[in-house]
């Protein structure tokens, strides 16, 4: 989306605001925001950052409500244990993901990224309050930055290192807690000596996040993240997005008391680039470096307000509202990836109410033929093997469920998988021979656990060969 009146001018679009021509960083000081979208976004950070650092401590029959333990291939979802033999359940869930993502930006295009995206949650909200607490707004921080390295300067460089620092290490240490647990990351740091690998490689990343939010900053969401770009395809006339008004603002010209307004109601105050923490300027229209932050939008309601004009200058709204006065619509385009959606996630709940706590295979053994026993009957060796993904121990009793005057003898101890755990084991399986009919005999074994069956797993007996 742009306005007609710079149509022709389209420069802007050929750098980024974060390096000069020179090819150098340029640094983007945004002036302090204020109104009433920062202030939702305020308390709406309070709660994301709560439920982000509380649930670590959540616990379910003893372990995290939630688990990405990628190392040990364990995931748990609101106390439910995932594990390798599931990911094709996680597979599909990423997949919705990335569909209900693309549904998501074709109706409201970067909201996510304002609102929920922790690297701007946590840039803008964080240490970028800290940062205007430390050195003021940004005419102070410009001026600190070309100040020679005399005493005020070092101790307020000082004193955000610091505060930085332990605010990415804190950050390093919860991220790390959803990976291994919040027991295992206590013990890290509360015996550094003997998980000295563990402890460096959580000040590595401690120092990246200091690095990112000291540093690099806004480029991760100009450079780094997909997402930007994957706007540049999704977008279209009827998404909503962050956007001037250039129908009611332009032509643009600056504000004189009491006057009488005959251009466009935008009075260039620029105050919507100053406070952009990308550093862009909206009235050139949608740009990929937009993170829909909603800080110009209380900028100009704050002068729109202050000059007695109508507020909204800036607003959610998409192309078709502004040129067209066009509500949004619910397009063929929208409507084909809610379908898909919709059928993804009834795939996925099929998939995880029909998902069941044990695994089993059963295989015969390699290399070995069947083996001549008394009573005549004929054996075959089997290998089992059992995941529980439980948290009970699992005693395990098989049965031949397709034919009589049949039993199977365990080699060894009886099975019992332990809780979480995975067990091989192997057995004889004993047929008739008047049984055996054909070279190869379908069976089916039960697998029983204190009397209840829990699986049923088809197999193939082997016998002789049948000369007619």
């Amino acid at each position: 989306m742009e306005p007609e009146n710079n149509k022709k001018d389209e420069s802007f679009r050929d750098h980024i605001a974060t390096i000069n021509e020179d090819g150098d960083r340029a640094y983007i000081f945004p002036t302090k925001p204020k109104g009433k979208f920062y202030d939702l976004r305020t308390y709406f950070t309070w709660v994301y950052l709560a439920v982000f650092f509380i649930i670590p401590f959540l616990k379910y029959h003893g372990e995290p409500l939630f688990l990405f333990n990628v190392p040990e291939k364990k995931f748990i979802l609101f106390g439910s244990i995932f594990w390798a033999q599931d990911f094709f359940i996680f597979g599909l869930g990423m997949l919705i993901f990335i569909v209900f993502i693309a549904l998501f930006t074709v109706v409201f295009g970067r909201l996510f990224c304002g609102w929920a995206c922790p690297q701007t949650i946590l840039m803008e909200m964080i240490f970028r309050k800290i940062e205007y607490w430390i050195e003021g707004d940004a005419t102070y921080q410009k001026a600190l930055k070309k100040a020679p390295w005399n005493t005020d300067k070092i101790k307020k460089r000082v004193l955000k290192f610091v505060i930085f620092y332990s605010i990415s290490f804190i950050i390093a240490n919860t991220l790390l807690s959803y990976v291994i647990g919040i027991d295992n990351v206590l013990n890290i740091l509360s015996h550094i000596s003997s998980n000295i690998g563990s402890f460096i490689g959580l000040i590595i990343f401690t120092t990246i996040f200091f690095f990112v939010y000291w540093w690099f900053r806004e480029q991760v969401c100009l450079i780094v993240c997909p997402y930007g770009r994957m706007q540049g395809v999704l977008l279209d006339k009827d998404t909503v997005v962050v956007a001037y008004d250039y129908v009611r603002g332009e032509d643009r010209h600056h504000f004189k008391k009491n006057e009488v307004r005959t251009g466009g109601d935008c009075i260039d105050c620029n105050l919507c680039v100053k406070v952009c923490p990308t550093g862009i300027d909206i009235r050139n229209g949608t740009q990929l470096e937009c993170v829909s932050c909603t800080e110009c939008i209380d900028a100009c309601d704050h002068k729109m307000e202050s000059g007695g004009m109508e507020e909204g200058l800036i607003r959610y709204d998409s192309e078709n509202g502004i040129k067209n006065k066009v509500k949004l619509a619910f397009t063929g385009r929208m409507k084909a990836y809610t379908a898909v959606l919709l059928v993804l996630i009834s795939i996925e709940v099929v998939l995880l109410t029909t998902r069941s706590d044990y695994d089993a295979t059963i295989l015969r053994a390699k290399g070995m033929l069947y083996q001549e026993q008394p009573n005549n009957q004929l054996s075959n060796l089997f290998t089992i093997k059992l995941v529980n993904k439980t948290r009970e121990k699992l005693p395990v009793e098989l049965k031949i469920e397709n034919f009589k005057n049949s039993k199977i003898q365990l080699v060894g101890q009886d099975i019992v998988v332990k809780p979480e755990g995975i067990t091989m084991g192997e057995f004889f399986v004993y047929l008739n021979k008047d049984d055996i009919k054909e070279r190869k005999v379908n069976i089916e074994i039960g697998v029983y656990s204190n009397g209840k069956k829990i699986k049923t797993i088809k197999t193939s007996f082997l016998g002789p060969i049948k000369f007619n």
